[in-house]
């Protein structure tokens, strides 16, 4: 049996190992290896080009180490029996690369690939170009070491494991976003101290080691504090727990009152963007995370609530309200606008499910983009032009005009949209909706009105994302027509997707992931959709639940014949 599970881990390594190394050597192909490598993590130290350079193996090593203690042999008594293993494929996972350095120097292989260059051959060889055998071998030496010390950490005690992934998480966040976290300190600490940690928006090599030795030691208290915090507050009353609760609730509202004066004004305006998706993806997930139903036309209610705002505030030519109604009065009508075309489009799609009922909706997407620029209704929306002029809020006799104010507004319509879906989901309605997705011909075999708990779903999921558009409208002060593409409800599908489908948490968790990043990293946007695509490869493999699970679905996974779950898992 030893020998089978030998055997059988070898042959992984082996599949693990060249799946790697493909991985590695196209980053270096397509130049994203040169490009991140120009981006410094620790000043005169790690580039985040390098951190990429041993992802590959570090993946790998990760995956053999989950893949031995599902196997009940010699491996999982011995962790320590992984090193080899790891070794190897760390091995298999250079020799790509090592192949395709030796054919750029005996053929004119750039011809066929352009980003095989200088800059390749500088981080592919750590640095050592000029001596192309050494340059391989610190290559070669340098995945061999990391792959070693993967097995040792593997080989560590879970919650250990825990506290110091938690300090290197930490740090490479703070080292990736040095930039951002520059902009929200400056507003906290004097000049001089600011200048000891960074250097040109990259943190120092002191205040590096400072912090990874402070986040480590957090990591650790909690792995080993958290059974007893929660063991303290499982024994509290149900009154402290609830005040407990509320304090904690009170803290966030504080924090998020004081944010966008905390990190200034163009992290303001990435955190309204954030918002916006946050407050679609909370109204999507009305329709996919609960009902279950499969909505790609979403930005249809999007437009819908820009356009209402924008022809009834705009001070422009198609203007309808001749400048006089203002946003407060237009939002809601807004909002029962966006609502009116979900009800709409719910209708010829009532019975549909499932793939139909996605490339349904999907048309309705494309209908309202060929509207928008048609000449039919170019007189009242402008067509490509678009409509212009569109004034900002104003509230109390303050003009809303910068982020750190239109903050609030988004911050308020979020809210207000959370507390609604989390009284939805507990409600008699949400029920019927979880009944839907799980089983439609059962829910109407128990007497649930399928359709008329379909056209509410509809309905009320397209009221957030009107008001989204409203508020985008007069955030921008103009609308046209390339604003809203299907790849606006693809965004808003992935967050949910990523973050936890039914789970409001992860939705927020999912706008900061795909919307957030990528706009604190907009040097590396060409590899947006790349790294967007990745991300969903992996989190359909490996969590398909999201970051971030709903606690319904789980309960459900636990409940229901959970001998078939296991069984479907194995």
């Amino acid at each position: 049996m030893e020998n089978n599970s030998s055997q059988t881990l070898w042959r992984y390594a082996t599949k693990i190992g060249l799946i790697a190394g493909i991985a590695l050597l196209y980053v270096g192909l397509i130049g994203m290896l040169a490009d991140f490598n120009e981006k410094e993590l620790v000043r005169k130290l790690i580039t985040l080009g390098q951190v990429l350079l041993v992802v590959p193996t570090i993946a790998a090593s990760l995956a053999i180490g989950n893949f031995a203690r599902k196997d009940r042999g010699e491996f999982q008594k011995t962790p320590w029996a992984l090193i080899p293993a790891n070794i190897y494929a760390a091995i298999l996972t250079a020799i790509p690369s090592l192949l395709l350095l030796w054919l750029s120097q005996v053929l004119d292989v750039r011809s066929i690939f352009e980003n095989v260059n200088r800059d390749w051959l500088e981080i592919i060889t750590l640095d050592h170009r000029r001596e192309l055998l050494l340059g391989a071998g610190w290559l070669l030496g340098t995945l061999i070491v990391i792959s070693i010390i993967i097995s040792i950490f593997a080989a560590l005690p879970k919650r250990l494991r825990k506290g110091l992934s938690f300090g290197v998480v930490v740090t490479l966040a703070v080292a990736m976003f040095g930039e951002t976290v520059g902009f929200i300190l400056q507003e906290l600490l004097p000049e001089d101290w600011l200048r000891a940690i960074f250097r040109r928006d990259t943190i120092k090599q002191g205040p590096t080691l400072i912090l990874w030795i402070a986040s480590t030691v957090v990591g650790l208290f909690w792995a080993f504090g958290s059974d007893g915090i929660q063991k303290n507050y499982a024994s509290q009353a149900p009154k402290t727990k609830l005040t407990m609760v509320r304090s904690w609730q009170a803290i966030c509202i504080a924090l998020l009152l004081a944010l966008p004066w905390l990190i200034g004004r163009s992290l303001s305006d990435v955190a309204v963007t954030i918002g916006l998706f946050i407050l679609m993806g909370l109204g999507l997930n009305i329709a996919i995370g609960l009902a279950g139903l499969l909505d790609l036309g979403y930005v249809t209610n999007y437009a819908v609530g820009a356009y209402v705002l924008a022809a009834l505030t705009s001070t422009g030519a198609l203007g309808m309200g001749g400048g006089v109604i203002n946003f407060w009065i237009v939002l809601p009508i807004a909002l029962l606008a966006a609502m009116l075309a979900g009800f709409i489009f719910a209708v010829p799609v009532l019975k549909m499910r499932g793939d139909y009922l996605a490339i349904a909706t999907l048309g309705f997407g494309e209908i309202i983009g060929k509207l928008a620029v048609s000449d039919w209704l170019k007189p009242y929306i402008g067509g490509a032009q678009g409509i212009l002029a569109i004034p900002k809020p104003e509230f109390f006799g303050t003009t809303l005009k910068n982020p750190e104010q239109l903050y609030y507004i988004i911050l308020a319509a979020c809210i207000i949209t959370l507390v609604v879906s989390i009284r939805l989901n507990n409600s008699r309605t949400g029920r019927q909706w979880m009944a839907i997705r799980e089983d439609e011909d059962v829910a109407l075999a128990m007497g649930i009105d399928t359709a008329r708990a379909k056209l509410l779903a509809f309905t009320l999921s397209a009221a957030t994302g009107g008001i989204a558009g409203a508020i985008f409208a007069a955030k921008v002060g103009a609308v046209f027509p390339t604003s809203f593409t299907v790849l606006v409800s693809i965004n808003v599908l992935s967050l949910i997707i990523v973050g936890g489908m039914g789970s409001n948490i992860g939705i927020i968790a999912g706008a900061f992931i795909l919307i957030g990043m990528p706009e604190f990293l907009r040097e590396f946007s060409d590899y947006r959709w790349l790294i967007y695509g990745a991300l969903l490869i992996f989190m359909m493999i490996r969590k398909p639940d999201g970051f971030i699970p709903s606690k319904i679905r789980q309960r459900e996974k636990q409940t229901i014949r959970p001998e078939l779950v296991n069984e479907v898992n194995s």
